[in-house]
């Protein structure tokens, strides 16, 4: 069953309350009283809603919804034929809803407080849907550095996880391993080793990720070992 299968399956029983509980809500239309879970399908429901939710906030962030966005967000979450309809209802739902983005990202923060990883995926489909247009507008960059201070990431981290997807003149590939200059060889093999396994497909799917998000890694992991092979060639260099 598709992502979107679920979602409407769930929405006749699952809730969790706040903001994303009353998005939830409106798409069940009715009123939903049972809390989330912890069960991996709970948790790729919540991460679907989340991202949605805050894709819709992003889209208006620069005022304007581009057809390279709209196609990026299809490219996030394949969109099964005569699932459209349901997608555009809970996307439009967000984008009108008077909650800000904040309270969407503070509780989406809460829900996987427990899982860092999942917290990044998230912010991993929102940059895709930002950078589409080959392009990190100021207000874009404004409203995902807020969604990663939501989330508990700090600057740094967020530099980091942003250096892994959009190269700008501020590039520095030891801010997207997120390590020091200083760092031994050992431990920045350690390092890159980690990132590594953690974007491993099985690993991604494990965490509730949408199977959609393996392209994405796929670019994430692509930038994580240019990064590490530009450390060690300036290294070797000296």
């Amino acid at each position: 069953m598709s992502i979107w299968g679920k979602l409407a399956g769930a929405a006749a029983g699952l809730a969790f309350g706040g903001p994303l509980g009353a998005l939830f809500g409106g798409v069940a239309g009715h009123a939903v009283d049972r809390t989330l879970s912890d069960s991996g399908h709970d948790r790729q429901v919540a991460f679907t809603m989340g991202v949605i939710a805050l894709g819709a906030k992003m889209a208006k962030a620069d005022g304007v919804v581009t057809i390279s966005e709209i196609q990026a967000f299809k490219e996030v979450f394949k969109i099964p034929p005569g699932e459209e309809h349901n997608v555009a209802r809970v996307f439009n739902l967000a984008k009108q809803d008077v909650a800000g983005f904040e309270m969407y990202a503070r509780q989406l923060g809460r829900l996987l407080r427990n899982d860092r990883q999942l917290l990044e995926d998230v912010l991993d489909g929102l940059f895709h849907i930002a950078i589409s247009d080959g392009q990190l507008l100021p207000a874009e960059d404004q409203f995902l550095a807020d969604v990663a201070k939501e989330f508990g990431f700090t600057h740094m981290d967020y530099m980091g996880i942003r250096g892994r997807h959009f190269r700008c003149d501020l590039y520095d590939p030891y801010t997207v391993l997120s390590v020091s200059p200083n760092i031994s060889d050992a431990d920045l093999k350690a390092k890159y080793r980690k990132l590594v396994a953690e974007n491993h497909p099985d690993k991604l799917i494990a965490r509730g990720v949408p199977a959609e998000f393996i392209e994405i890694a796929t670019k994430k992991l692509a930038a994580i070992n240019a990064a590490y092979d530009e450390i060690r060639q300036s290294r070797h260099a000296v």
